[in-house]
């Protein structure tokens, strides 16, 4: 390759933006992975909670009711 030839290359790769395009969509994937991760420990802690207190409930009601608990 000659020296024009590798200019005329480096030029073209320095033009070449469709890799960007690649990182935009891994950062917002990322973005997105984050947020679905936010929410989703917060609803696990909440169902976590409403199993505790469905699981005392039931206990003290099988207790109440004569059975083992």
């Amino acid at each position: 390759m000659s020296v024009n030839g590798v200019k005329a290359f480096m030029r073209r790769f320095a033009k070449d933006d469709s890799g960007i395009s690649a990182v935009e969509y891994g950062l917002l994937a990322a973005g997105i992975a984050i947020g679905i991760w936010t929410i989703m420990s917060d609803v696990g802690s909440s169902l976590g909670e409403i199993f505790t207190a469905v699981d005392t409930e039931l206990s003290a009601a099988a207790t109440g009711a004569g059975g083992g608990g």
